[in-house]
């Protein structure tokens, strides 16, 4: 009996023997076929030293600030002296402690995680990956081979590790897994995580910070520090734990760091993106650099996955200052728009064109995330709904520029770039009368002055469809004619039709031309009151031409660019200014519409907002109020604004639509901020140094009269002085302001702005 239980033994452990041996022989030769490439060719020596991350080009403002990036995959490459000591123990400590001295893989670490999580079942018994493996999986990734593809990867990745340490030194191994390992939100390396979840470069992270980046690795959705503070929490206190263990952390700084709570500054640019319609339009005019740069030189650049380093003329001081301009002043006036609305039973008759009975699906109600000035909000609405949100709603955009150059200084194309998309800069919408300084620019190279004196009746105009136009106040003086520098300042609608008509049709049309404005088709005489459609682009580039002494610049976004290595490759040549118009009628227009700010319809920048900059300008009001602008300028600052609806039937019925109450503040609020701040003040609020004869003009009477009436009025003028306001009492007064205001010009000092 006893010998058959030997022998039995003896059997069994024959056969366990065989097997082991049979099992060995099939794993040496399952490896072989790993090696040798049957599931697939492994990268040799020459393609391991090719290994280059795909790397996100960055785009800086004029500041340089960081304030966009174009990527396949987000990923910004960091160097070696860049990353912390701390980050690197912090990585080391927690996931490959014996980095510096296994060969690729670890083989005691493939032994704790037979025993541990294999035989005794432990899921923290951890993983048996080296840093080298994961940086392997991270460029290669992994394959489906069906139930062979643990095995066949985890076999690839050993060999591909060990061949690679002997390509790469460890540093540069570390190195090149730092900036290539994910850390979730489509976030790769250790650059762009860090500026994600802290706003600020891996070399100026704390130790804490540093180990919530790294216990990010463990599980990139878990452990996220936005998402589940509480997780991250724990993980950080983990991690700095073993960095006590590796001795890392002393006890007593490690206790300290675990008793911080959990602070992070998330920054998404592609969310909370404060130059989101900028960045857009810098990717399009650095990609035709590019081209033409790969046309003249053959040179590829990919502007996804090579990293450059685009420097733009964006000026993020300004750019903030619109931002909070452009959201108070629509907050403040969204809610005046929507009683308006409410009060016309505006929203009843649009439903009438948009809800058909027959399509339930619209009046169906489900979560929807939509756009709010307190940020992005989920509300249960229907497809009517979420439709007219976003119909009523006023929108508004911002160009500024510097007109010396075209250096675009701050440009937003809307409320928000990732829901409402279109860029209202390059949008056409009706200009009004910010289009009359074109008007009366041309008569003034057409030999007209500012003392010209011009026409104020209300006339029919049979020839064109019996056009009848009339003044914003539809006032009017037959008895009476308008001098051509004060019908601009208070932007009079019958003299200005009275100049178009004397000074001809063809010499607009010229000057329009010149601006490169669309191409003008119809012969009505309205455009004379700017009934053309522009973009808030061309009337600033036109205005441009006024500030800078008759010269038009083209705009410029971008300074220099250059490759990942700081080499730059294209650099911004100074481009020739096409002239528009003579000095001397640049410098006329400019004292001009002076008097706009100080005494016509841009009053408000100095009574409501305090400002005492030198400043030229002028508003716009379309029919029915459905666009607003105002445009103003020194000689080293164009500023232009339109806020409106999407489409023009969404309009205010009342003054809170004309340009002077809903676009001037916009604009008022970023100069105001420009002049307390001292380097802003300098650098764009500069004085116009116009010659004291262009103001000449403000001796000349706002009105003179003429024919009988006017000669017995001005027989009897003064008899009756009873009435302060009479707009003869109004018009007296503004004579008195003008000529005061020559005289200021007159005797200014020198040094005084």
């Amino acid at each position: 009996m006893l010998s058959k239980k030997r022998s039995l033994f003896k059997k069994i452990l024959l056969y366990g023997i065989l097997i082991i041996f049979s099992s060995i022989l099939l794993g040496i030769l399952f490896f072989l076929m790993v090696r040798a490439g049957i599931f697939g060719p492994l990268p040799d020596k020459e393609e391991l030293l090719a290994i280059s991350n795909e790397e996100a080009s960055l785009v800086f403002s004029s500041d340089n600030q960081l304030i966009g990036k174009y990527f396949a995959k987000n990923r910004t490459n960091i160097r070696w002296k860049e990353i912390p000591d701390h980050l690197k123990n912090a990585l080391i400590a927690t996931e490959d402690k014996r980095f510096f001295t296994h060969k690729g893989y670890d083989s005691k670490s493939y032994f704790r995680v037979f025993l541990k999580s294999i035989l005794l079942g432990d899921k923290n018994g951890g993983g048996g990956s080296t840093l080298t493996q994961q940086l392997v999986k991270n460029l290669y990734g992994r394959h489906d081979f069906g139930f062979l593809s643990l095995p066949i990867n985890k076999i690839k990745e050993i060999i591909i590790a060990s061949r690679i340490e002997m390509v790469y030194n460890k540093e540069e191994l570390l190195l090149l897994y730092l900036n290539s390992v994910p850390f979730g939100e489509d976030v790769y390396g250790v650059e762009s995580a860090a500026r994600r979840y802290f706003n600020k470069p891996a070399r100026e992270l704390e130790v804490e910070e540093s180990a919530v980046l790294v216990g990010l690795l463990k599980a990139n959705t878990y452990f996220n520090p936005r998402l589940y503070p509480e997780n991250s929490l724990s993980r950080r206190n983990l991690v700095l734990s073993l960095m006590e263990k590796e001795h890392y952390l002393s006890t007593e700084a490690a206790v300290s760091l675990r008793k911080l709570p959990l602070k992070i500054n998330y920054e998404n640019l592609s969310l909370n993106a404060k130059a989101a319609y900028f960045v857009y339009q810098v990717k399009k005019k650095a990609l035709e650099i590019l081209e033409t740069i790969k046309a003249n030189s053959g040179k590829d650049y990919n502007i996804e996955t090579d990293g450059l380093k685009i420097h733009t003329t964006l000026n993020m001081q300004i750019q903030e200052l619109a931002l909070d301009a452009l959201k108070k002043q629509l907050t403040t006036m969204q809610p005046k728009l929507d009683r308006e609305l409410e009060i016309s039973h505006f929203k009843e008759q649009w439903l009438k064109q948009h809800y058909s009975k027959s399509d339930t699906n619209q009046i169906l109600s489900r979560e929807i995330e939509i756009f709010n000035w307190d940020g992005i909000q989920t509300k249960n609405m229907n497809t009517l709904d979420s439709l007219w949100y976003y119909y009523k709603m006023l929108h508004a955009a911002v160009l500024i520029t510097n007109p010396k150059n075209g250096a675009v200084i701050s440009w937003i194309g809307g409320n928000n770039f990732n829901y409402l998309p279109f860029d209202m800069v390059l949008s056409h919408r009706q200009i009004a009368s910010a289009f009359k300084p074109i008007l009366y620019a041309t008569a003034l190279e057409s030999g007209y002055t500012p003392c010209t004196y011009l026409e104020n009746e209300e006339k029919t105009y049979p020839e064109y469809d019996y056009w009848e136009p009339r003044n914003y106040n539809h006032t009017s003086s037959p008895d009476s004619t308008i001098a051509l520098w004060y019908a601009l300042a208070n932007s009079l609608n019958l003299p200005t039709v009275d100049l178009y008509f004397k000074l001809g049709r063809e010499k607009l049309l010229n000057t329009c031309n010149k601006l490169h404005f669309p191409r003008i088709i119809d012969d009505a005489p309205s455009i004379a009151l700017g009934t053309l459609d522009l973009s808030l682009e061309e009337i600033v580039k036109a205005y441009g031409s006024f500030a800078n002494q008759g010269q038009m610049n083209e705009l410029v976004m971008i300074e220099k660019i250059t490759d990942a290595s700081g080499n730059i490759f294209y650099q911004k040549e100074s481009s020739e200014a096409e002239e528009i118009f003579s000095t001397e009628t640049s410098q006329t227009v400019t004292a001009m519409l002076q008097q706009v700010i100080d005494q016509g319809t841009g009053t408000g920048i100095r009574n409501s907002y305090g400002i005492q900059a030198e400043l030229a300008g002028k508003t716009g009001t379309a029919q029915n109020y459905s666009d607003a602008w105002f445009i103003a300028y020194t000689p080293d600052l164009v500023l232009g604004t339109w806020v409106g609806a999407r489409t023009p039937d969404i309009h205010f019925n009342s003054g809170n639509g004309s340009g002077s109450a809903l676009a001037l503040p916009i604009l008022a609020d970023v100069i105001r901020g420009i002049e307390k701040n001292s380097e802003l003040r300098n650098n764009y609020l500069t004085s116009f140094n116009i010659p004291n004869n262009a103001y000449s003009f403000l001796r000349c009477e706002p009105y003179k009269q003429s024919g009988v009436k006017g000669f017995f009025n001005r027989l009897f003028q003064g008899k009756d002085k009873s009435d302060n306001n009479s707009s003869d009492s109004v018009k007296k007064k503004k004579e008195d302001r003008g000529i005061k205001l020559f005289f200021k010009k007159l005797f200014k000092g020198k040094g005084k702005r």
